[in-house]
């Protein structure tokens, strides 16, 4: 088993074979580190590509565009409708298939005229263990995945991250909004800011790792059971406020969060 020092060599040794590389940024966990490595490694060959989105909350917009700004980075913004991407918003089980496939796309036409000459997206090993099939669009557009080529786990990231003093090191994973919808329930704006607004409520009153399903007209939330205490204090507030967004039904998974809980359905 490689130790973790080889594989961040390896990871920086397959960064500089690429060139010049744009890097899809989210500002999470994973591709704030690939990000970071990358410009260490390829200096001004190395950008970053936020895409503005109805999937993605604006505050993950916001770190982004502050980490660049203190990493003095490159950051090219784009703008892109997963509305306007045929069988989205119908919720089939390779949504995330199609809607990467258009993501990508539009990365590429913002970056092909650059001269960058890779893209790059920060999904780990551990990724694959589960069902993904934006996977599949990433490998079809010969999109890069250094840190799966470099054999690096989450727990590996984060654990780089902190010794690079990264402020993601401990930030809780994250998923695109349209992930909270079970397959086959319709993805609409109205819902997506629904999702958006409850999971902020709930950041807002300390919470950290957080989802917030839907299924029909109701609410399913999704935290660690070690707080499931503290959310029953402000279980009345609770209610009353995310049943005020449009939910007539909220309810807390027993279960606690669990990473793509979505695909027990298929």
């Amino acid at each position: 088993m490689k130790s973790l020092a080889e594989k961040k060599e390896k990871l920086d040794t397959y960064l500089r074979s690429l060139g010049s590389v744009a890097v899809a940024f989210s500002a999470g966990v994973d591709s704030t580190f690939l990000l970071k490595e990358a410009h260490d490694v390829l200096g001004d060959k190395a950008v970053a590509v936020t895409v503005h989105s109805g999937v993605y909350p604006e505050r993950e917009s916001r770190e982004a565009d502050v980490f660049c700004e203190r990493e003095g980075i490159e950051h090219i913004l784009v703008s892109f409708d997963e509305f306007s991407v045929s069988g989205f918003s119908e919720n089939p089980p390779n949504r995330c298939y199609l809607c990467k496939k258009g993501l990508f796309t539009r990365i590429r036409e913002a970056t092909e005229k650059r001269g960058i000459v890779w893209i790059a997206e920060g999904s780990n090993v551990d990724d694959t263990g589960d069902y993904r099939p934006g996977l599949m669009a990433v490998a079809e557009m010969g999109i890069k995945s250094p840190l799966r080529e470099a054999g690096l786990t989450k727990a590996d990231i984060r654990e780089l991250s902190r010794e690079l003093s990264l402020p993601t090191w401990d930030k809780p994973s994250y998923a695109c909004l349209a992930s909270r919808f079970v397959y086959g329930e319709e993805i609409t704006r109205e819902k997506l800011s629904m999702v958006d607004q409850a999971e902020q409520w709930l950041m807002d009153h300390g919470f950290r790792q957080i989802r917030v399903r839907v299924h029909g007209s109701l609410a399913r939330i999704e935290i660690h059971p070690g707080e499931f205490s503290r959310l029953c204090e402000i279980a009345r507030e609770a209610d009353r406020y995310i049943r005020s967004l449009g939910f007539d039904y909220v309810t807390l998974d027993l279960g606690g969060y669990q990473m793509g809980s979505m695909n027990r359905t298929l």
